[in-house]
C-alpha cells in the first residue's frame, strides 16, 4: 500500500510507540493520579514525562498548561464553549475545519455569538492579516483559524494573527491539526494564547490522544465537563487549578504514555528534516501532476513559506471519490471528498465534486511518489 493519507493520521507509527504501549499494559498499567502504590506513582510519572515532552515541543511555559484531551476536536471546543458568552465576536477563516465552524456555528444559533469569515490570501500574508483586521469589531473576542489547510495545504500566518488579535483585545486559538510535528511551533514566542492538536497525525502518537495548550496565565475557561479528577476530592466545585480543571475522569493513559513515543521519535529525526522531506516529495508530485491534461490542481507549487505537504487534486470531471476509490483498488490510499471543510471547498469551487486529497508523511520516499505517478496515468489514460 502507498499511504498517501496522513492528514487523516499518520501511518506507519514508530516501534517504539508499540513498546511503550505494551510496556504499560503489561507491568504498571494503574490509573494514574488515583491511589499511593508504586504501579499507580510509575503510571503518573510516565504520564508526566509526556507532558513534559509536549510542554518542551511546542515551548509551553508551565507543564501543568498542557491539557490531555480525546482528539483536537474536543480540544477546540473546550476553548470555545469555555471562553465564549452571549455577545461575543470571533474570527474565523475561510478554510476551516468542521471542528471549528460547527461548534461556533452551534453558538451561533444557540448562545448568540456571532461570527466573521476572513478571506485567505494564498501566498499573501500581507493581504490574510488585513482581511483578518478587516472583520475586527469592538466585540471580537477571539480569532480561531487554522494553522493549515486539511485539505489545500495553504498556511496561515499564526504568529502575525496572535499580534493582531491582542492589539485588539482578543484572544487566538489556533488549530494546529495538520502542524503539530511538521511545523516549528513556539508558543510562548509567537504569543499564542491556545493550541489544539491531536496526537494521532504529526506527533505520530496513537487515536484518541489530544493536546490543548494554554499559553496565557490571565484566561480561566468555563469547564465543558466535570468530575473525577484526583484532586480536592472533599469538594464539591470543581478544581480551580490546572491541568485538573479540565481533566475530569482518567486521561488515555496508554495513548498518552505511547505519544511520548512518537514525540521522541520526532524530535531525533528533526522536525526541520521531516518538514524539508515531505515537502521536497510533494513538490515532485506538484511537478508532474501539474504537466498531465486531465489533472487539475488546486494551489500553486508548494514552498515552505506558505504550504504543508498537502495536495488536492480532481481527474477530468470525475467525483473525487470515485478517483480515490479506483486509486485504492491499485493500492493507493487517499482521501477523496469533502474532508470535513466546506468552507474550503466553498473557496475553491470544489463542491460538486470535493477533491483527492495526498497527504505526506515522513515514512514516504521518492519510491511512492515514482509508484503513484505511474497509477494515476493509468488512471488518467483509462479516461481517454
Amino acid at each position: 500500500m502507498i499511504y498517501f493519507d496522513n492528514a487523516a493520521t499518520t501511518y506507519p507509527k514508530p516501534p517504539q510507540l508499540l513498546r511503550a504501549f505494551t510496556e504499560y499494559l503489561n507491568f504498571y498499567g494503574a490509573n494514574p493520579g488515583r491511589s499511593g502504590h508504586t504501579m499507580s506513582l510509575e503510571t503518573a510519572k510516565q504520564v508526566y514525562k509526556t507532558r513534559e515532552a509536549v510542554r518542551e515541543l511546542f515551548g509551553v511555559k508551565n507543564t501543568e498548561d498542557v491539557i490531555f484531551t480525546l482528539n483536537c476536536t474536543h480540544s477546540i471546543n473546550l476553548v470555545l464553549k469555555g471562553l465564549l458568552h452571549w455577545g461575543d465576536h470571533v474570527i474565523i477563516s475561510d478554510l476551516e475545519h468542521n471542528s471549528v465552524l460547527r461548534p461556533i456555528h452551534k453558538l451561533w444559533m444557540q448562545h448568540g455569538i456571532q461570527y466573521s469569515v476572513a478571506t485567505v490570501v494564498e501566498g499573501d500574508d500581507n493581504a490574510t492579516v488585513e482581511n483578518f483586521r478587516k472583520c475586527i469589531l469592538p466585540n471580537t473576542k477571539l480569532i480561531a483559524c487554522t494553522h493549515g489547510s486539511n485539505v489545500f495545504g495553504i498556511k496561515l500566518p499564526i504568529a502575525r494573527l496572535a499580534k493582531l488579535a491582542h492589539q485588539n483585545g482578543a484572544f487566538i486559538l489556533a488549530d494546529c491539526a495538520q502542524t503539530a510535528g511538521v511545523e516549528d511551533i513556539d508558543m510562548s514566542s509567537m504569543e499564542i494564547d491556545f493550541i489544539a492538536a491531536p496526537g494521532h497525525k504529526g506527533l505520530y502518537g496513537p487515536t484518541g490522544t489530544g493536546i490543548l495548550l494554554i499559553g496565557n496565565e490571565n484566561i480561566t475557561l468555563d469547564t465543558l465537563t466535570e468530575g473525577g479528577t484526583g484532586s480536592n476530592s472533599l469538594v464539591y466545585e470543581q478544581p480551580d487549578f490546572l491541568p485538573d480543571q479540565l481533566e475530569s475522569g482518567t486521561v488515555n493513559t496508554a495513548g498518552i504514555i505511547a505519544l511520548e513515543a512518537g514525540i521522541a521519535d520526532i524530535k531525533r529525526k528533526g522536525i526541520a528534516n521531516i518538514r524539508s522531506h515531505e515537502l521536497q516529495l510533494t513538490q515532485m508530485l506538484y511537478d508532474a501532476m501539474s504537466a498531465m491534461p486531465q489533472i487539475k490542481l488546486y494551489t500553486r507549487r508548494p514552498t515552505e513559506s506558505y504550504h504543508l505537504p498537502v495536495l488536492s487534486f480532481t481527474l477530468g470531471n470525475e467525483h473525487s471519490e470515485e478517483t480515490a476509490k479506483r486509486l485504492s483498488e491499485y493500492g493507493v490510499a487517499t482521501r477523496g471528498g469533502f474532508h470535513c471543510a466546506p468552507l474550503a471547498h466553498q473557496k475553491m469551487g470544489t463542491l460538486q465534486t470535493g477533491t483527492v486529497r495526498i497527504s505526506l508523511g515522513m515514512y514516504n520516499g521518492t519510491e511512492d511518489v515514482r509508484e503513484f505517478l505511474t497509477i494515476l496515468k493509468l488512471l488518467q489514460n483509462s479516461n481517454d
